[in-house]
């Protein structure tokens, strides 16, 4: 490329300023947008993996059971394998802390067993002269530093967990030198930990160091064949990745999203270069004349739009990590997801990370000024050179076949199934269907101002007959407002329709007055048979429907799934779980169980399949007699009679109830009465269903903030969009303006000549956006939500916000267009009609 060529592009893009300052800010705003979730989550996944590395230390494998536990007995057999060179029990569970919100986890070990192969969760024993002897006295409990700064629990005080009903008090004796500085993590001895909170002769893992030499897969096999169904054995990497499954699609969603909201800034470059390619046309024409190949015209354009990228990307990548750490602040690692719930990791620079964000910006400023470089360079310079040619400078872009291609295109690849568990194909086709509609916007254009009435005044008038004249051009000026306004309606629309569906479900999931539970799923909160009793004989109580969550192992790579054991009517099962398929069990040779939605997309499960389930360390077989919408667990549940899991388990422990009341009595008197009976005071949670969907509406909100951070950086996007065009296009029209002047008409009516036209070309845009924001967002709810989450919901367009949002989108466009004429009409009207001569 010539460098002496360098003063004639960059000149007209300081005599923009304004266009490109905009240009440059929706590329900075996508490419922070990517930046920050991207940054958020490696800090997120990064602290987790040091969690997990922490805890299996140096293990070569690890033998791993359900919520519930294995028989300790397991432990011997396996420790004396001949190739195994080191083993170490653990016990792991959620403590419930009374008065917090959030449980501490608890790993139970054997100190002297865990020192050669988990050497960060001794470390802090090895202070003093028998400080590890101090562990195993069954009174005392270690904590991170991170864990006692936030318990409020430094060295030598009392800390009281809660273990069912009963609480635990247990001795901080020091703190944890070898665990992360941000990780909550409390270590007892595994015996105290066995007996304090009610886990005897039960073991959640084993670690396994082996032998030098030993092959890792034989030994793999040889441990399988003593494992009692649903327990497994993995490799440490193995455990972490299937842990960080647990939130990898909401992940994977938002970098898609991010990265949306980057593609609708290429379409603003796109609308920008093009209208500038036009006001520039007979410049660039000259410039061809003097010598300058089409080649070199189309690299000097393109690079002209990536060094706009540049900057901006630039820009956003520093504007992207200021975003993580706010939201890291903010909102912690899981950005409200609630999947690393209480984390508060450290942001990280990822290098490689920003350097392929800064690329993408950069990329898709390039792409934008593709196809305007190529229109111009494909130009003949005396045909650009004649004037009043601008109208037919993008008549090229008005064929319908590419367009009407690229929708269908990507309609096919819509129903494609998902690759390795996400929709790729989905976001493929979104995508798609952006490019498609923009290519046929001409088209669109054209038809829809061919039908404007051609009556009115004479601004009215004017504006009409500009819009039917010069198609393209409006087209190119709408071009961002479809492409934002299809993204932001598409996210409103899924949203919307997930919020309403979570309503509903909420309300269908919530029949009885009253809720309670001793702890979440995995917590060591539980009621014990007599204080079940104690429950049914409270005074008002009716009715008592308990629940057990416990969670099956039923494929060593996936999250296990979770199991619900309720009391059901075997009649009318979904007068409790909300059925979409089957009910009541037609055969009655084996037990029934109901699936929820991700079992059928994960598992393969079907209405009358029978199943094997592992219970109790047996495979047990069931029947499908139903499946049933959660839209609580996305990795699977199942949801079986608890008589049914009583006599398969012999667990006669409960975590939480429902009640319905008595004539007479109202739930705060049966609520006071339930507390006073069962001696719990906070070590229960009690709520009416009104506030557990209020606490989980404010929870959706919560997990969606990052999503309205989205939609509302493309609003913006759209509307730099709007800005940068029409004064793009109001500048390329100066001599028009001027011959105007010149024949009577006032700068009055010309602002309001290009006012309106702002209006209509914003009317189309809008309009077509929100049409295509509507298949979007279908695709969105019926195949990018089904294929990561798994589960279904109902459709619910906010017509009365995407109306407002329109309307205002319209009003803003016309206002953007007349502070554009009145920018462009600056100029003295003799010098504007030279320019013509």
């Amino acid at each position: 490329m010539n460098r002496r060529l360098w003063p004639y592009f960059v000149e007209p893009l300081r005599a923009r300023k304004g266009a490109m300052l905009l240009t440059m800010l929706a590329i900075a705003l996508g490419v922070a947008l990517g930046v920050a979730v991207n940054a958020v989550n490696r800090a997120a996944l990064e602290e987790f993996a040091h969690g997990m590395r922490t805890i299996s230390g140096q293990a070569d494998l690890e033998v791993r059971g359900p919520r519930a536990g294995f028989d300790e007995t397991l432990y011997p057999r396996i420790a004396r394998l001949a190739e195994v060179a080191a083993a170490s029990p653990a016990l792991e569970f959620d403590a419930k802390l009374p008065g917090k919100d959030e449980p501490v986890k608890v790993v139970g070990i054997d100190p002297f067993r865990a020192a050669s192969l988990q050497p960060g969760l001794v470390a802090g024993l090895m202070m003093e002269d028998g400080e590890r002897l101090r562990l195993i006295e069954g009174e005392t409990i270690f904590l991170s530093p991170a864990a006692a700064v936030w318990l409020e629990a430094p060295p030598g005080t009392d800390l009281v967990l809660q273990s069912g009903l009963r609480e635990v008090k247990l001795r901080v004796g020091g703190l944890l030198t070898g665990v992360g500085p941000k990780q909550r993590l409390a270590v007892v001895d595994i015996a105290a930990a066995q007996w304090r909170f009610d886990r005897l002769g039960v073991l959640h893992r084993i670690d396994l160091r082996l032998k030098s030499g030993a092959d890792a897969a034989e030994v793999e096999r040889a441990i399988r064949a003593l494992l009692p169904a649903g327990v497994v054995v993995l490799r440490p990497d193995e455990a972490e990745g299937r842990q960080a499954n647990l939130s990898r699609a909401y992940r994977v969603n938002l970098n898609m999203l991010a990265l949306i909201a980057l593609v609708t800034g290429a379409f603003l470059v796109f609308s920008a270069q093009s209208l500038a390619v036009v006001r520039r046309r007979a410049e660039l024409a000259f410039l061809r004349a003097a010598g300058v190949t089409r080649t070199m015209l189309v690299a000097w354009l393109v690079v002209e739009g990536a060094a706009i990228g540049a900057i901006g990307a630039a820009l956003g990548v520093v504007l992207g990590y200021a975003l993580a750490q706010l939201a890291l602040s903010a909102l912690g690692g899981d950005l409200g997801a609630g999947f690393f719930a209480g984390s508060r990791p450290e942001l990280v620079l990822d290098p490689l990370g920003a350097a392929a964000f800064f690329l993408l910006g950069v990329g898709a400023a390039a792409a934008g000024a593709f196809v305007p470089a190529l229109e111009a360079a494909a130009t003949p310079p005396a045909l650009a050179l004649k004037s009043g040619d601008e109208a037919r400078s993008l008549a090229r872009l008005n064929h319908r076949w590419p367009g009407a291609a690229t929708l269908a295109a990507g309609g096919l690849l819509a129903w494609l199934p998902p690759v390795g568990g996400l929709p790729v194909f989905g976001y493929a086709a979104i995508a798609l269907m952006l490019v498609g509609a923009i290519l046929l916007m001409p088209r669109i254009a054209q038809t829809a101002f061919a039908m404007l009435p051609g009556r009115g005044s004479a601004p009215l008038l004017l504006a009409q007959a500009q819009l039917k004249s010069a198609p393209g051009h409006a087209a190119i000026a709408g071009a961002g407002i479809l492409a934002s306004v299809a993204v932001a309606a598409a996210m409103a629309i899924m949203v919307a329709s997930f919020r309403v569906s979570l309503d509903g479900w909420l309300e269908q999931v919530l029949p009885a007055e009253l809720y309670a539970r001793a702890g979440r799923a995995g917590e060591s909160g539980f009621l014990t048979p007599a204080e079940q009793d104690i429950v049914r004989s409270t005074p008002g109580v009716a009715r008592v429907d308990f629940v057990r969550h416990q969670n099956l192992l039923l494929d060593a790579g996936r999250t296990p799934v979770a199991l619900l054991a309720r009391n059901l009517a075997s009649d009318d099962p979904g007068s409790v779980v909300p059925l979409i398929a089957g009910g009541a069990p037609t055969r009655h040779d084996l037990p029934p169980v109901w699936i929820s939605e991700a079992m059928v997309d994960l598992y393969g499960m079907r209405l009358g399949d029978q199943i094997a389930l592992p219970l109790a360390g047996r495979s047990e077989h069931f029947v499908v007699a139903g499946i049933w919408r959660d839209y609580a667990r996305q990795h699977g549940a199942v949801t079986m009679e608890l008589e049914v899991y009583r006599r398969l388990t012999g667990d006669e422990r409960v975590n939480d109830f429902s009640v319905r009341l008595a004539p007479g009595h109202t739930a705060s008197d049966v609520a006071a009465a339930l507390r006073a009976r069962l001696d719990a005071g906070d070590r229960i949670e009690i709520a009416t269903p009104g506030e557990i969907r209020k606490v989980s509406l404010v929870l959706f909100d919560r997990t969606f903030a990052v999503t309205y951070a989205l939609e509302a950086v493309t609003i913006l996007i759209g509307l730099f969009g709007v800005a940068a065009s029409f004064g793009a296009l109001a500048a390329a029209r100066r001599r028009e303006f001027g011959m105007l002047r010149h024949i009577g008409m006032t700068r009055r009516q010309i602002a309001a000549m290009l006012g309106l036209e702002g209006a209509f070309i914003a009317a189309l845009g809008v309009v077509a956006g929100l049409a295509l924001g509507g298949v979007i967002g279908v695709v969105l709810i019926e195949i990018v939500n089904r294929q990561s989450f798994h589960w279904s919901m109902d459709l619910s367009v906010p017509i009365g916000g995407l109306a407002l949002f329109g309307t205002t989108m319209v009003a803003l466009a016309a206002l953007v267009s007349i502070a554009a004429a009145r920018r462009a009409m600056q100029t003295e009207a003799v010098r504007a009609v030279r320019e013509d001569w």
